[in-house]
């Protein structure tokens, strides 16, 4: 039975997909974009996460610690990583939740189990599951199983990924998905790299794959000011997106936020955000009116 590592669950999700929907993140991503809302889905490996304010110092943590890698000080507690080999047994032990393990695996029977569990909803809101990430595609043998059994039993089936893949993955998994959710970050590839980690092309071409082989498909654009929301960029994006075959022709704008800084935190990681703006409400409009020149309906959010 196939494992995989999953860092959250969440119900009632209005905002992947139509309907009310299950949405199950799987941790890993081979992007590495500088504004990732959810940073601790990043590694692939599980991580302890620290929000020193909640911390009372009740010091249980420091008791269970198998691996003394624990310790007070005036200000938080210490991991000394050196020693801790991420167990989770202080997350189990501490009273106010300050410290908390990001990465849980789950097997095939556990996942359907949850999915099953919310049927009634998708089936009174025409909902459904959503595969996000991270990047699903990075566990395309657990996404394919999940996907098969979630066919059988005619459940709507998303999953929301960069496109960083091989195409033979993206085929595999667009015979058994009904919609997919696509980041279109740049459009200028070095500008692509240098934001997330990763050239453009593959992306460009999945898309195109995508197009090709008629499977239904939303883009989603973080629209950051300094970064992708100036008006060439805009106007290349819905270019792009114009001279494709696709059913639904929409583009989510889903407008910047620094949300991420306080999960970096959590994970003793750095966040900057030098350069990256919330973009204003005339360039909102500006760009869903590029797209509406070419024939694209943009929303903001979904």
């Amino acid at each position: 039975m196939s494992n995989s590592l999953i860092f959250d669950i969440k119900r009632y999700a209005i905002n992947d997909g139509p309907g009310i929907r299950l949405t199950i993140f799987f941790k890993g991503c081979p992007l590495n974009c500088k504004w990732c809302h959810n940073p601790e889905s990043i590694s692939p490996q599980t991580q302890k996460m620290y929000a020193k304010q909640k911390c009372i110092g009740a010091q249980a943590c420091i008791d269970v610690c198998p691996e003394n890698a624990l310790s007070l000080t005036p200000d938080s507690i210490i991991t000394d990583w050196n020693l801790c080999t991420v167990c989770g047994k202080c997350a189990e032990a501490c009273p106010t939740k300050a410290i908390e393990m990001s990465g849980q695996q789950m097997d095939i029977d556990q996942l359907i189990k949850t999915i099953e569990s919310e049927s009634l909803f998708f089936d009174q809101s025409g909902g459904g599951v959503t595969f996000s990430g991270g990047e699903p595609l990075m566990h395309y043998k657990t996404l394919l199983q999940l996907l098969d059994e979630c066919g059988k039993r005619h459940i709507h089936r998303v999953v929301d990924t960069s496109l960083f893949s091989r195409s033979e993955i993206v085929k595999q998994v667009a015979e058994k998905t009904e919609l997919f959710l696509v980041d279109l970050k740049h459009m200028n590839d070095e500008k692509h790299k240098k934001y997330t980690g990763v050239s453009n092309q593959l992306i460009l071409e999945n898309i195109r794959l995508l197009s090709d082989i008629n499977s239904d498909f939303w883009i989603r654009i973080p629209l950051i000011d300094g970064v992708n929301a100036d008006e060439e960029n805009i106007k290349k994006s819905a270019e792009f997106l114009s001279k494709l075959n696709w059913q639904s022709k929409l583009v989510n704008l889903l407008p910047y936020h620094d949300i991420g800084r306080n999960k970096h935190l959590k994970l003793g990681s750095s966040y900057n955000g030098d350069g990256m703006k919330e973009p204003a409400q005339q360039i909102i409009e500006r760009s869903i009116r590029i797209f509406s020149d070419f024939g694209i309906q943009a929303i903001v959010g979904g």
